[in-house]
This record gives C-alpha cells, structure tokens and sequence, in this order.
C-alpha cells in the first residue's frame, strides 16, 4: 500500500530515523491547579448526582478543591456542602470514588488520596439562620 507524505497511515506508523524513543523526549507535566479544576468539576457533578444539591455555579454550594501532583500520582483535598438530612458517611464515599475515577480517567494521573471536608449541612429552606424555636 503507498501512502502520501502527512497521511494518517504514515504519521501513526513507526518514528522517523534520528528522534529518541518517545520515554526519552520528554513527559507532560499536568499542574496542580489544572488537577485541581477538573477535580472541582468533578465533584460539582458528583454533588448534584450523589447529594441531589444542583449544579449551581458560583453559589453558596459550589464546592472547592486542591490538588498535589507527584510523580504519576495525585493526592485531592475536596470542601463542599451536603443538603441536610442525609447519609453522609455514604454519599461521601460515593462522591469521592466518583471525583477519583473521573480526575484518573481525564488526566491519567493515578489518584493515591481524597480527602473530603464537608464545610456545612444546608438545608431545603435555603439555609437560613434563624433561631430554631
């Protein structure tokens, strides 16, 4: 079979003479505060799944995330807020499988440690502060 010089065929065939073998040119180097954005979205989609709080950006839900990036691993820290009642041992389970499968899948890194703060319960009034009487 000829192929044309750009084809598909030959840009996936093997490396052309004189370039080193693809583990000695050089690695991508993903930064933390990228890992840490796609775990934010992560987790706002995990939130609105397992927790039944709706995706709303910018508000008092949304929830927030750090990343630490090592050497082909990555540990995450989460703070969100759940609605108030729930289970929340199981919903943060679920929501911190969800955050880490989703964060390996798009950035190949494998993820060692989430940590989940949950920074207050909200409930279905709003969250109001009045005193319970």
């Amino acid at each position: 079979m000829k192929t044309r010089p750009g084809s598909p065929v030959e840009a996936s065939g093997p490396p052309a003479a004189g370039l080193p073998p693809p583990a000695e040119r050089g690695a991508t180097v993903i930064p933390d505060r990228v890992v840490a954005r796609i775990a934010t979205q992560a987790a706002r989609t995990a939130q609105s799944r397992r927790a039944a709080v709706p995706p709303d950006r910018g508000g008092p839900t949304a929830p927030s995330a750090s990343a630490a990036v090592g050497t082909g691993s990555v540990r995450l820290h989460l703070a969100l807020d759940l609605p108030y009642p729930t289970d929340i041992p199981h919903v943060c389970e679920r929501i911190q499988q969800d955050v880490a499968e989703r964060v390996a899948q798009l950035t190949g890194l494998r993820v060692g440690e989430v940590l989940l703060t949950v920074r207050r319960l909200v409930t279905a009034a709003g969250g109001s502060r009045g005193r319970v009487q």
